[in-house]
């Protein structure tokens, strides 16, 4: 298909963007070749043209199917985009952090806790495929350690990354998966300290820097070391550039290494007072980055873990003292001032304090530290100089001396440590974890990078070569030419740096020489590499610096320092100093005994080992090949410097080249598994995912150039099956019909992809290009959809044309109607009408003629059939009236006498319950009452104290009251008589007012004449006379007004001190009240102790009485007991006498043949016919109690003879081989003799049964056939009235399984007989008869099958009689001995016992031949001999023996089940019987009469009983471990990978590469598999016969397995999460409810196990796109977590492309709707959760004393007595 095809309309491709590195767009018009530009539209609807010229075209996008996959090999398309999109929708929407890339693990840092590496998922994943689950750092442990187990070969786990991408975690993860899955439970605990390793070189390499809280600052590569049972055994380390510049120098926001900030937060401690340390903020070397905490970590509590660590891994306290000493005086020494004196010296101040606590702390001189921290010696051939140094390079030497002691104690820590981690033996495999550091380009790199960078190659190189091989092994396996693929080689870049000339020895060769220099050693690098290297480059812009193209990226490296680090060396003079420390014992034997020298040769010697280099602040450490950091020296001393030993030390460059050379080769003779750590972003958030910072990751370590290795190659990879399931309906029916699948793959992939060059046929694969697969995917989605269109098409035709006739119909009847009408309009005239009329006329009176004839024969049959059925109900309601009332007076009395016993059953227990609680309570109440008494006087001596000081207020309040009143009466008086006076006054006015109107009448007519005159002068005194009446009125208004306003004022007082009197009258009333109730209690108080005191006199008489009652109580149930067994032997006999009362030739006579020809004379016939019914109803019931009774008899013996039949084949067949063996022989045919008796009588009584039934079936044709000559009518009837009651005839067989209901309503009646006194006449208990039929419908079959089961006897009988007589011609029977059911033997015999009986005992002979719990049962009788004989010494040396036999035979046969079933069915056996036959009455209910006989007189065994339970417990839990341990392999096959719906493929479309398995699974396990094993499970279980609760127990345990282990890989596996898998989930669930079904489990709570699981599959198939679909889930899913509901939606993958994805915005409805749940956040199901046992205990039916000793267990010592 040519590539221009593939941009076609509506498909989608990948454009660069600058923002997210690429964007997606979809194509508007399809494409072809030519065309300039491609027309595309943006998700934003935006719409461009993308040139197709000069460049290639845009990559093409995957199809929605494919997004999302585990494996990114496996996309179509394998390019840039693709993989960022796929780990983008992984990361940021399924939050799914691991996702694979070929044979790489990619792991992106989630920057959270996720509950993904718990214990559960560990065993999950163990023992797992690679490709089978879900990618995870557990899968590429499994696999490696699979690996090394199937192939004996060394492995290893290289794990790489940015710092704080997770490498760290990564490499912990997979050593605790090693130490987890290869645990081997010794005491050692190797594997404890294996991973106790990692807290301490964690504290002492690890910091905080911007991009990580827990950077690791070094590389390790851990090897750890397995035996040949691939257990671990030890673990050895090795560590590569510490960065011990960070013990000098932090950048912003960074920290020194761990240990020093938790030395610090401990500092107070009382041990590490000494040290005179402080906070971290005092120290230079802890506050250089400003933040000395971490958010969220506690630095103390890390302290005690490291010391925890220490201790686990055997360091004693003494070296952690020392370790710790060396760590404080390097922070002291970090204090140390250096103070400058002019510009060319230094000194440090003598009273320095931490320069004073530095010398003590290593026992040094402190002068000498002093001087030659400030001076340096130069030494020449003819003096010594000593030369003072600057500030600055006294600060420089200070620093030296602090990293080189940092350095050797790191190196001595990680030596001890492999010291601990060592073992003595020869290890057999080992598995190295190589935590290094990725590709790393800074704005400035130095020589770390560069050293970093470098290893990068090295491995990259490394992974190159293996990804080729296994390439290449695949195709030879596969038979596909190989064609090698071309892919960029860094060999040239590796060669640039470290070949002859190349950059290291350019390097080395400058450190050599005295003066040589950074500018120097560049400049000699631009002259031999400069326009002569294409990979070697200068920049425009510097003269410092110089470019190499690694694979990754172009670099730039910074020269300045190159020199300086590669050298790495310390001034000899400090050394010196040193040594001569005084301290032999101390911290500084830390460094001597680690650099293997005596004490007194001192510290920091130089010797020969493997280099590690400081590193810059920028980046983190790289991961290596070396031990430690060693001091390099040049081959040309410096002045002032000179070397330490006589051999001229190597640079860290060559060092580190070799130590890197030494790791490939340790690395290509393993199996290498690469661990890829991405960081998502530099903010640290969780699940934030930055494309830019992802693809810059994804470029430089390798796994894009992994995916372009594989889009060259054939990157999918289908088996022909997958391929035939996938694309069958490309196939035509030509190429269905042929039968090889493989022909048939061939012929399409021929027809449908023309080149072949796209795809190679191989033996088991098909391999295709990349793109072809997509390529199919879109024929398949057309293929489906045109068939959908199609589907649609008729669907749609059929719609259509059923409502075309429909409405043809309706109009059709339209038409018919209106064309009728119209003709009925056009026929109508007089003539017509008249006629029609006529003729209406004579059809109404001839069918009313006919109706009433018709009517009149139905009315007289309707009144004779009334009149009848009438009568018969009557009749039976009459009967039924009689039986309720009996029933009534019977239940009557039986309830009178139940609730009679019940109540004083209650009352018994009430008054005891009363008593106990009364005494209780009184005495509680004592206790009270006291506490309340003493609380009461205090409470009175409070209250007499508040009632002094109420009643003084109240005196004081009175008084007031009174001064009040007088006041107020003061007032009133001076109101009144100013009242008074006023109004005195007024009279008066009015009066003289009065006088001088009568003198003015007066003068008027006396002085008349005078009137002008006086007139005036009457004016001016009247005018005054009212002024003064108005100056009075206004002053009596005021005086008025402020009276009332004092009166009120008044009263308001009045009123206050009224309410106030008021409220204090109340609450000394209420003090009086208080003080009377409290006097009235004390009273009652009183008197209540006074009672008390007198009740507890009279408890010890109420003990008595309670003891007496007790006594009583015991001896009416015994009383009552006994009237039970009465009573059932006086309901038995009058049972008894009522059956035999009925005469069957009375029965004969009543229905002769008079009667009947009687009967049909009177037309009664019908009558007669029910009467015989009934009659033969008696009948069939009395012959049906019989055969009941003997069918009872003779299926209880059914097992008896059986087990005869076989001791008599196994008897004659010993007495064939052996003839030592004949009185045996003889015993044995003389209890088959005795026991045998009633054979015969059983025989004759079946003969006379079934004489009885042919003879009743012969009386029954000869009525039927008398009933034949009689009209249809009358026969009809009785048949009608059969069918109506539903009993045929045929229905009379099927009595004999409703026998004993029959006789239980018998006696009944016979109850209700005796009660009203009477005797019941055998017409009415016939009654009873009719009521049988109804009950037995649909019993024909069971009757038939009864029918076999008898001559399956009688035939058994016969065998057996015919055995018995042959046994007793050949030999003379002994007369029968009645045995005691016991077993005697001596006491030397014991040991015997113990070993034939249990040790030596084979569980399939015993199953197979003999009864299961013999070996119990035959114990218990060996005991019951032990008790008769009284002998305690015998008793329980016979139980100790057998439990520890028992304890024994279990641990030597721990992984066999049969044995396991066959004991634990045992040992409950005689748990059982030790509790039936103890004596107890709980468990003697059961018992019959002789069994009560034989039950232990003399011993209680009740703690033995005890520890036979607890036996039972442990035999239990191996038991259900053997079982879950055969079936869990199982599981996962058959419930999840097999498809038991055929046609419901749940293959993914994705092609996938299968990922290289160490196992070669070639068994495959189904559905039916797990039936299987099941069954098997079950058949042995009931074969040891295993109590039937206990099989329950044992079947839910497993069914819980089932479903835990199904979920927790479906949780696991992202591709097992479709609707399909759902379906087929369903589906294997309704196998297993089938399978309790058969297995008569169904009642059983296992199938509840299951509903965790019923609710997933459920969850798989249910729509999930709405609101309301949300809710139903939450509502559902009530057996799931929150986690586990959302894990499932994020984890649903679409098989086909009609299928859609679940949308995260639905997640996040389901999940808010599940937040208000309280339920655990746990993932996994805990498959090791056992469900409480329990052993139920039921009463054996055996008879002991018919038991017997087969000869096959050689027990010839014991005795039956």
């Amino acid at each position: 298909m040519a590539a221009a095809e593939l941009y076609a309309q509506y498909n989608r491709v990948w454009i660069p963007d600058p923002e997210e590195v690429w964007q997606s767009a979809e194509i508007v018009q399809d494409y072809r070749a030519g065309d300039k530009v491609l027309c595309l539209r943006l998700e934003d609807g935006t719409e461009l043209g993308y040139p197709s010229e000069p460049g290639p075209l845009p990559p093409l996008r995957n199809p929605d199917i494919l997004v999302g996959e585990n494996d990114l090999t496996a996309l179509s398309y394998l390019h840039e985009p693709a993989v960022l999109h796929n780990l983008r929708v992984r990361f940021s929407e399924a939050r799914l952090i691991y996702t694979y890339s070929g044979i790489i693990l990619v792991a992106m840092n989630p920057y959270k806790q996720l509950p993904i590496y718990g214990d559960a998922i560990i065993h999950a994943y163990s023992g797992q495929n690679m490709g089978d689950m879900d990618p995870h750092i557990f899968a590429v442990a499994e696999e490696a350690y699979k690996q090394m187990v199937r192939n004996n070969r060394n492995q290893s786990v290289i794990v790489s990354g940015e710092s704080g991408a997770g490498k760290t975690v990564s490499a912990r993860y997979a050593m605790r998966y090693f130490a987890t899955v290869s645990r081997s439970g010794s005491t050692a605990q190797v594997e404890d300290r294996v991973l106790a390793s990692n807290p301490i070189t964690e504290a002492v390499g690890n910091a905080k820097t911007t991009r990580n809280d827990n950077s690791s600052r070094f590389g390790k590569y851990t090897e750890i070391s397995f035996n040949e049972r691939n257990q671990i055994v030890g673990a050895n380390m090795r560590t590569y550039l510490l960065e011990k510049s960070r013990v000098v120098f932090q950048s912003e926001n960074e920290r020194n290494y761990h240990i020093f900030y938790q030395l610090c937060a401990s500092a107070q401690q009382l041990e590490f007072r000494h040290l005179k340390l402080g906070p971290a903020e005092e120290f230079n070397y802890t506050s250089m980055g400003g933040n000395a905490v971490i958010e969220g970590v506690d630095d103390r509590a890390d302290m005690v873990e490291t010391q925890k660590t220490f201790t686990l891994l055997g360091f004693r306290e003494d070296f952690q003292r020392d370790v710790f000493t060396v760590l404080a005086a390097i922070l002291h020494l970090g204090n140390v001032q250096v103070i400058a004196a002019g510009t060319e010296r230094s000194f440090i101040g003598e009273d320095d304090g931490h320069l004073k606590v530095f010398c003590e702390l290593l026992g040094v001189e402190c002068a000498q530290v002093a001087q030659w921290l400030c001076h340096r010696k130069i030494i020449t051939s003819s003096e010594t100089v000593v030369k003072p140094m600057t500030r600055p390079q006294a600060v420089n030497a200070r620093d030296a001396l602090a990293k080189k002691i940092y350095a050797h104690l790191f190196d001595f820590v990680v030596d001890r440590i492999n010291g601990a981690l060592g073992f003595a033996g020869r290890r057999h495999s080992f598995i190295g974890v190589l935590d290094i550091y990725g590709f790393e380009t800074f704005d400035v790199n130095s020589f770390e990078q560069f050293c970093i960078n470098y290893a990068n190659e090295k491995l990259q190189q490394q992974f190159n070569l293996h990804v080729f091989t296994l390439e290449q092994e695949e195709h030879v396996k596969e038979g596909i030419p190989w064609t090698l693929v071309g892919f960029h080689d860094n060999r040239p870049v590796i060669d640039l740096i470290e070949a002859r000339m190349g950059l290291l020895e350019l390097l080395d060769e400058e450190c050599l020489l005295p003066h040589g220099t950074d500018e120097n050693w560049l400049q000699k690098l631009y002259n031999n590499f400069v326009n002569k290297n294409s990979l070697f480059e200068k920049p425009r812009m510097s003269d410092t610096s110089f470019i190499v193209r690694h694979f990754a990226d172009e670099v730039q490296y910074e020269c300045e320092g190159f020199l300086e680090k590669n050298r790495d060396t310390v001034y000899d003079t400090l050394v010196e100093t040193m040594r001569a420390s005084k301290v032999r014992e101390g911290p500084l034997r830390v460094l001597a005994v680690y650099r293997g020298m005596e004490a007194c040769d001192g510290f920091l010697q130089q010797r020969e080992r493997p280099v590690t280099v400081q590193r810059g602040h920028q980046g983190g450490a790289v991961r290596g090949a070396a031990d430690s950091c060693v001091t390099a020296a040049p081959r040309r001393v410096p002045p002032g410097m000179k070397p330490s030993s006589r051999h001229l030390r190597t640079s860290v460059g060559s060092k580190f080249r070799s130590s890197l050379a030494l790791l490939m080769e340790t690395l290509n003779t393993t199996t290498p598994h690469y661990v890829r750590c991405i960081k998502p972003n530099d903010q640290k958030l969780p699940f934030e995912f930055d494309s830019k910072r992802v693809v810059q990751q994804l470029r430089a370590c390798g796994i894009l150039e992994t995916i372009r290795i594989s889009a060259q190659s054939y990157p999918s990879r289908w088996t022909y099956i997958e391929f035939y399931s996938r694309y069958g309906v490309l196939m035509t029916r030509q190429e269905l019909a042929a039968g090889d699948r493989k022909r048939v793959c061939m012929a399409v992939l021929c027809r449908l992809i023309q080149d072949s060059n796209q795809y190679q046929f191989g033996k088991t694969k098909i391999f295709f290009r990349a793109g072809q697969v997509a390529y199919l995917e879109k024929l398949r989605l057309d293929k489906l959809r045109q068939g959908c269109v199609v589907i649609q098409k008729c669907v749609r035709g059929w719609l259509q044309r059923r409502r075309f006739l429909r409405a043809r119909h309706a109009a059709l009847v339209i038409q018919r109607y209106f064309r009728g009408q119209q003709t009925v309009r056009k026929a109508v005239t007089a003539q017509a009408l008249k006629e029609a009329w006529a003729a209406i006329v004579l059809q109404r009176y001839s069918r009313g003629y006919l109706v009433r004839s018709l009517y009149r024969l139905i009315r007289v049959a309707t009144i004779t059939i009334q009149a009848h059925t009438r009568g018969f109900l009557a009749r039976r309601r009459y009967r039924k009236m009689l039986e309720e009332h009996k029933a009534v007076i019977l239940q009557k009395y039986a309830r009178a006498w139940l609730a009679r016993r019940r109540f004083q059953s209650i009352r018994r227990l009430v008054l005891n319950v009363q008593l106990a609680y009364r005494v209780q309570r009184l005495q509680k109440k004592l206790e009270d009452q006291n506490r309340e008494n003493h609380g009461l006087v205090e409470k009175l001596t409070s209250l007499a104290s508040l009632r002094a000081g109420d009643t003084e207020r109240v005196q004081r309040l009175e008084a007031e009251l009174e001064r009040a009143a007088t006041q107020r009466r003061s007032a009133e008086d001076k109101d009144r008589r100013h009242r008074d006076a006023m109004e005195q006054k007024l009279a008066t006015l009015q009066k003289h007012n009065s006088e001088l109107e009568i003198q003015k009448e007066q003068i008027q007519m006396k002085l008349q004449e005078k009137t002008q005159e006086l007139e005036e002068k009457m004016d001016k005194l009247t005018q005054q006379l009212l002024d003064d009446v108005q100056r009075e009125e206004r002053q009596r208004t005021v005086l008025e007004k402020s009276f009332e306003l004092k009166e009120q004022d008044y009263e308001k007082q009045l009123q206050s001190l009224r309410d106030e009197v008021r409220s204090l009258k109340q609450e000394k009333a209420q003090l009086r009240q208080e003080l009377e109730e409290e006097r009235v209690a004390g009273d009652s108080l009183k008197g209540e102790v006074a009672r008390l005191t007198q009740q507890a006199k009279t408890i010890s008489e109420f003990e008595k009485e309670i003891e007496l009652l007790q006594t009583q109580k015991i001896d009416v149930e015994k009383l009552v007991q006994s009237q039970k067994r009465e009573m059932r032997e006086k309901m038995s006999e009058v049972t008894r006498q009522l059956l035999e009362s009925y005469d069957i030739e009375d029965v004969r006579s009543r229905l002769s043949e008079e009667d009947l020809g009687h009967l049909n004379e009177d037309g009664e016939l019908w009558f007669a016919y029910e009467g015989l019914k009934k009659a033969t109803r008696v009948l069939e019931s009395h012959f049906q109690t019989q055969k009941d009774t003997y069918e009872t008899e003779i299926e209880a013996l059914n097992a008896k003879v059986v087990h005869l039949s076989r001791e008599v084949h196994h008897l004659q067949k010993l007495f064939r081989e052996e003839s030592d063996v004949h009185d045996s022989v003889q015993r044995e045919l003389a209890r088959l003799t005795s026991e045998n008796v009633m054979i015969p009588d059983f025989k004759q009584q079946i003969s006379e049964l079934e004489k009885q039934k042919q003879d009743l079936e012969i009386r029954l044709q000869e009525q039927t056939e008398k009933v034949k000559g009689k009209p249809e009518e009358l026969w009809n009837l009785p048949r009608r009235k059969e069918e109506e009651e539903g009993m045929p005839r045929k229905a009379l067989d099927a009595q004999s399984e409703r026998g004993t209901k029959v006789e239980e309503r018998l006696v009944g009646s016979i109850q209700g007989l005796q009660e009203s006194g009477g005797r019941q006449e055998p017409s009415e208990t016939a009654a009873e008869a009719p009521r049988l039929p109804l009950e037995n419908r649909g019993l024909e079959e069971e009757l038939d099958m009864k029918d076999r089961v008898i001559k399956k006897l009688q035939d058994q009988v016969t065998t057996l009689t015919k055995t018995i007589e042959k046994a007793q011609d050949a030999h003379t029977s002994s007369g029968a001995k009645d045995y005691l059911g016991m077993l005697q033997y001596r006491r030397e015999d014991e040991a015997a016992l113990i070993q034939n009986l249990i040790l030596d005992l084979k569980p399939r002979g015993v199953v197979v031949n003999m009864m299961p719990g013999l070996p119990a049962h035959l114990l218990l009788m060996c005991v019951r001999y032990a008790d008769a004989q009284n002998d305690a010494a015998m008793v329980l040396s016979l139980m100790n023996s057998a439990i520890s036999a028992i304890k024994q035979v279990v641990k030597e046969h721990l992984e066999d089940f049969e044995m396991l079933s066959f004991w634990l069915s045992n040992t409950c056996h005689f748990l059982n019987c030790l509790k039936q036959y103890s004596g107890e009455e709980e468990f003697m209910k059961h018992n019959s009469p002789r069994q009560n006989a034989n039950c232990l007189n003399n011993f209680d065994l009740s703690e033995y009983r005890q520890i036979l339970s607890d036996v039972a417990i442990q035999i239990y839990h191996q038991f259900i471990v053997i079982m879950e341990k055969n079936i869990q392999p199982i599981i996962v096959p058959g419930m999840l990978e097999y498809e038991s719906l055929q046609g419901l493929s749940g293959l993914k479309p994705t092609g996938f590469r299968k990922r290289s398995s160490s196992v070669d699974d070639t068994d495959t396990y189904t559905m039916s598999s797990v039936l299987q094993q099941l069954s098997y499970f079950y058949s042995t279980m009931c074969q040891s016969g295993l109590d039937t609760e206990l099989v329950r127990q044992a079947v839910k345990q497993l069914f819980y397995l089932v479903g835990a282990v199904t979920l927790n890989s479906l949780f696991l596996r992202k591709d097992m999460c479709s609707c399909r898998k759902g379906m087929q989930i369903r589906c294997n669930i309704s196998y297993l409810e089938e399978w309790l079904k058969d297995k008569n489990l169904q009642t059983s709570t296992a199938k509840d196990t299951l509903e965790p699981l019923s609710q997933v599959a459920w969850l798989l198939q249910v729509k999930k796109t709405t609101d309301s679909d949300a809710k139903e889930i939450a509502e559902r899913c009530t057996s799931l977590s929150a986690v586990q509901v959302i894990k499932i939606l994020t984890s649903y993958t679409p098989i086909d492309d009609f299928e859609k994805r679940v949308t995260p915005s639905f997640v996040r409805r389901v999940q808010a709707l599940l937040s208000g749940r309280e339920d655990p956040a746990q993932l996994m199901l805990d498959t090791k959760y056992l469900f409480p046992v329990t052993f139920p205990f039921s009463a054996s039916p055996h008879a002991l004393e018919l038991l017997q000793v087969p000869s096959s267990l050689k027990l010839g010592f014991l005795h039956r007595l």
